[in-house]
């Protein structure tokens, strides 16, 4: 009964509630129903609200039924009528019944319902109904990444997308998206830029899926895949540090390049040092991690703040490479969890019954007249923060309202408080990149955002470049000439105007719009690297056993790079000598493909990946 009581609080609340629908069941701590399925409920019935709101109204159960609520007949007709489940109460409870005695009348209704569509079958309608909903994302593939530690691109092309369509270009793609998804146009393409990346027919379910729930497959944006493909670690990187890991995309796709650089000699092992000073989020990336089968090279901080971190520890004296995503005002996502329209039934007048007209109209519109709706004045009511964002006490068009990527809202009435709120963000941002260039033995930093505003981009980055730090150790900008071949040929690069006039530094930039055609989200990202013997002089950090700061496992010349001996191994500094040419033994957890007889979900497996990994250690986070 929880379920269904839970979910009507959701849905009647959602006009009054700031953040997220996501955010705002995931955060509450006092739910008894499983909050995916909670989620799940309250989105799925929203989006057929519409299509309900008809069938109950003309089936008149609110007439026949007075306990139940408007809300809670949408939802249990929903589970009745579209559920493979069911609805998920006992066949004796008050509120099954009150729903299942009218069965018959209810699943006629939704018969002519779908008709008046003219939907042949409800598989048509649902993809009606699906696409009303996808709002801006109908516009937009959806992107895949193959997780090479579990499977190839090969492989699933094969199977999880044997019966799709071969798209000659993303358009093809992005048009079928905007038809909707029905078998005939389902298609897939293989992205010319970064690695592994597939782009499928929007409205496609993959979530229940083999591939997805063994974590061969992972949900994520072309744009968010690209801090992880520029910055490209590989063994002589050593260690890598993520910084703002949750929920894990990132984190996994680390993961996956190491594993896909991984040499075929012995070398020394990497580890990925993941943190997340949210506890919550922790528990969400340490599940991605097992499923994705990168919890071998994984070690999470759960609840440790990456700027308290000292950078002289012993732990972090072999990491050379750093990937930085903080948090930002997420003004480049695509339609991020937003919610469709709520349409509530209301009872029919006797009168109006076949024109579906309610006897509650002027009703409603005198309520407009003399004030506030309950639910607005209980959201001012219990309103602590004014600026954060309640949709009722929204009036003005003018009030833009900014979002950031964790699903928080904040009403900004001016130019001036969203500046303020893009100073406090950026200032955040570059003390995180400021942070990461004292590491001794780092290399190379990639920092983005999903942003599009300026502040949070081309200015932290100049920023930084200028800042003593950078100017003390060598820190310039990874020109475009050095970069991955998928980075240097994409085309949208930073603004100039906005790097003081450096066309140098803004064509190191890589920008992306949405809506500008090519299926991606807003996002910027810039990587970092560090040259030559720049440091500080009076640095006094740890020392690796040759007497030397430590810059990675390798021996360096004086222009930073590698030396090798004749065959072109590395020359290691702890032994003075090249690496051995022995073969390379697989690892317990080095996510070798995993077949769907090894695994259901991923977590049996991964509970035994990386058989030295400590799980009291690794929860514990890294300390000091």
């Amino acid at each position: 009964m929880s379920l269904y009581h839970e979910a009507a609080e959701f849905l009647q609340s959602t006009p009054s509630e700031g953040g997220s629908l996501k955010a705002r069941v995931f955060r509450r701590k006092d739910l008894k129903s499983p909050p995916n399925q909670l989620y799940a409920l309250v989105l799925e019935t929203c989006k057929w609200s519409g299509v309900l709101k008809e069938v109950v109204e003309r089936a008149e159960i609110l007439r026949h039924e007075r306990k139940l609520t408007p809300a809670l007949s949408l939802l249990l007709v929903h589970d009745l009528l579209l559920a493979k489940g069911g609805i998920a109460l006992p066949q004796s409870h008050g509120l099954r019944q009150s729903v299942d005695r009218h069965r018959g009348r209810l699943s006629s209704e939704l018969t002519l319902a779908r008709v008046r569509r003219k939907a042949p079958t409800l598989e048509a309608l649902r993809e009606q109904v699906d696409r009303a909903a996808a709002g801006e994302e109908a516009e937009y593939p959806r992107w895949v990444r193959v997780n090479s530690l579990r499977s190839s691109v090969e492989e699933q092309l094969e199977t999880t997308f044997a019966r799709f369509g071969r798209a000659a270009s993303l358009q093809d793609v992005m048009a079928n998206s905007s038809r909707g998804g029905g078998e005939a146009r389902k298609c897939v393409y293989v992205d010319e830029h970064v690695p592994g990346l597939l782009a499928v027919t929007q409205g496609t379910e993959l979530t229940k899926t083999e591939a997805y729930t063994s974590g061969k497959i992972i949900l994520q944006d072309k744009a968010s895949c690209f801090p992880t493909y520029l910055l490209d670690p590989r063994c002589e990187d050593g260690d890598v540090i993520d910084a703002c890991a949750a929920p894990g995309n990132k984190t996994t796709h680390l993961a996956a390049i190491l594993h896909t650089h991984a040499p075929e000699f012995a070398s020394p092992a990497q580890t990925i040092f993941a943190f997340e000073k949210d506890a919550a989020r922790a528990r969400t990336l340490e599940k991605m991690v097992k499923t994705a089968g990168a919890r071998g090279v994984t070690r999470i901080g759960p609840g440790q703040d990456f700027l308290q971190v000292d950078p002289r520890a012993d732990k972090y004296k072999d990491v050379g490479a750093l990937l930085l995503d903080p948090s930002c005002s997420g003004s480049g996502i695509v339609g991020r969890d937003s919610m469709p329209e709520l349409h509530l039934p209301e009872l029919l007048d006797a009168a109006n019954r076949k024109t579906g007209q309610t006897t509650t109209t002027k009703k409603k519109k005198k309520k407009k007249k003399n004030g506030p709706t309950p639910s607005t004045e209980d959201a001012q009511k219990h309103d602590s923060n004014p600026r954060k964002r309640k949709h009722a006490d929204v009036e003005d068009p003018s009030d833009k309202i900014l979002r950031d990527d964790e699903g928080n809202e904040t009403v900004v009435t001016s130019e001036k408080d969203l500046q303020a709120r893009l100073d406090a963000l950026s200032g955040f941002q570059l003390a995180l990149l400021l942070h990461a260039f004292e590491f001794p033995a780092a290399r190379k930093v990639t920092y983005s955002t999903c942003s599009v505003h300026a502040e949070e981009n081309e200015s932290v980055v100049m920023l930084a470049l200028a800042s003593d730090i950078a100017r003390r150790r060598g820190w310039r900008i990874l020109r475009r000439e050095e970069q991955v071949t998928g980075m240097r040929e994409w085309p949208v690069r930073g603004v100039a105007a906005a790097c003081g006039g450096d066309e140098d530094v803004a064509e190191g930039c890589i920008r992306s719009y949405k809506g500008d055609g090519r299926g991606v989200m807003g996002f910027f990202v810039a990587g970092f690297v560090r040259t030559g013997d720049d440091d500080d002089a009076d640095y006094d950090g740890p020392q690796d056993g040759t007497g030397d700061v430590g810059e990675g496992p390798y021996v360096r010349d004086e222009q930073g790079v590698i030396v090798r001996d004749v065959a072109g191994m590395p020359v290691l500094k702890s032994t003075g000598l090249p690496v051995s040419l022995e073969p390379r033994e697989a690892d317990e957890g080095d996510g070798s493909h995993a077949s769907s007889s090894d695994t259901s979900d991923g977590s049996e497996e991964d509970n035994n990946d990386g058989g030295d990994t400590d799980d009291e250690d690794e929860w514990n986070g890294f300390g000091d």
